[in-house]
């Protein structure tokens, strides 16, 4: 079955834009803002006759033209249609007044990975939060999980809030756009006035298990390459947090993991021994990498790629959180006093004098994991089974599809 994302049943349907006519509206867009037919939202909106007074950039930018985290977007003038366009990831990360006073409503189409840390998921908080204290509309345009329903990892810990961890969710939260808005809504107590553009036949269990088989992939931030990325990246973005390399300045990011002084092969094998049960549904290979920029950069480094696709993916049983976990297990297993974590000199999503694995998980629970020795894989189990349960449970009224 053909899957309509929100822009599209937006664009296709008068009944739906009706509430828009005589509105200014602003959007909120990255470069897999697209309709089906690969038109910019931007573009395909103007040409239906809505009124776009502002648009609005997430972090690397509606352009999605900066590589790395915390680089920042200037705002700055849209060369085709003259509106301003105003950065979410620059000077500010909550939306100016002045911007909120450009426009009536704000619709929201970003496509998304389905994992707490990525930032999208915050600025939509952010959004909601200003929206409620102007008295500004928000519609989410709704855009499939690509990782689908599944639900991994510990809730966020209170007092660990940051840009990459907007509240008490699960690490791998199971919900679209327009359903994360909904929650919250519900959970920060929002007055506002929201509205879902919802899709039409999105099987979040169909067939390719979250990411519609009709529609190509285009990349949200630049280190979103594929959909195995997406799979994979409530595991691998822990590596950010590492002196590992996530694969940043390879052509497959945030698949694979390695460094040039650990032994790819043995680590596989450790994972193996350690926790065989834990590497359901994936596939691990060993590799050879070097990095073009970012960590270990022309260095040769032995890796792992981890593949939550082809014959070997089983959404149900692959728990990307659970096999970065053990990865980094594996390797304080074989290298007791190999240095794994970034210091707190590196600071994280501009956080201060913490470690940013720490700031990755919400907490201590999973680098404390790690680096008990006699901490073993029940251990961890006992932290995220009952948290993953109670998310499960908190969102079950949420889900439109």
């Amino acid at each position: 079955m053909t899957v309509s994302f929100g822009i599209d049943r937006l664009l296709a349907d008068p009944a739906l834009r009706a509430p828009l006519e005589g509105k200014r509206v602003a959007l909120l867009a990255h470069p897999a803002s697209v309709t089906a037919d690969l038109t910019h939202s931007l573009d395909a909106l103007v040409a239906a006759g809505i009124d776009i007074t502002a648009v609005f950039g997430p972090q690397h930018g509606v352009r999605g033209d900066l590589q790395d985290n915390m680089m920042e977007s200037p705002d700055f003038t849209d060369a085709t249609y003259g509106m301003p366009v105003f950065s979410l990831y620059g000077e500010v990360r909550r939306p100016s007044g002045q911007s909120m006073h450009t426009f009536d409503v704000m619709l929201v189409d970003l496509q998304d990975l389905g994992c707490r840390i990525y930032t999208y998921v915050t600025t939509l908080l952010y959004i909601l939060e200003a929206a409620a204290a102007h008295g500004k509309a928000v519609w989410v345009l709704d855009r499939p999980n690509p990782a689908g329903r599944p639900v991994e990892g510990t809730l966020l810990r209170a007092g660990w809030e940051s840009f990459v961890g907007a509240g008490p969710m699960a690490m791998r939260h199971g919900l679209t756009m327009g359903e994360m808005g909904h929650w919250f809504i519900r959970h920060f107590g929002l007055d506002v006035e929201y509205r879902v553009i919802g899709m039409e036949g999105w099987e979040p269990d169909g067939p390719g298990f979250g990411w519609p088989t009709d529609r190509i992939w285009i990349n949200p931030s630049p280190n979103a390459a594929n959909v195995n990325m997406a799979r994979a990246y409530a595991g691998t973005v822990m590596v950010e947090g590492a002196t590992l390399s996530e694969g940043r300045g390879t052509t497959r990011p945030l698949e694979l993991f390695g460094a040039p002084d650990i032994d790819a092969k043995a680590v596989i094998a450790e994972m193996h021994r350690l926790a065989p049960e834990w590497l359901a549904g994936c596939k691990l290979r060993d590799i050879w990498f070097q990095p073009t920029f970012h960590k270990h950069v022309g260095q040769l480094n032995s890796g792992v790629h981890v593949h939550a696709e082809g014959p070997w993916y089983d959404p149900a049983a692959f728990r990307p959180w659970r096999v970065q976990a053990l990865g980094f297990k594996a390797i304080r297993s074989l290298y007791s006093d190999y240095p794994i974590w970034r210091g707190k000199d590196f600071k994280y999503e501009y956080t201060d004098d913490v470690l940013a694995i720490d700031v990755i998980n919400g907490g201590p629970d999973l680098r404390e994991w790690v680096d008990d020795a006699g901490a073993a894989p029940g251990d961890l189990d006992a932290l995220a089974l009952p948290d993953e349960a109670a998310w499960r449970e908190e969102i079950a009224d949420l889900l439109i599809y």
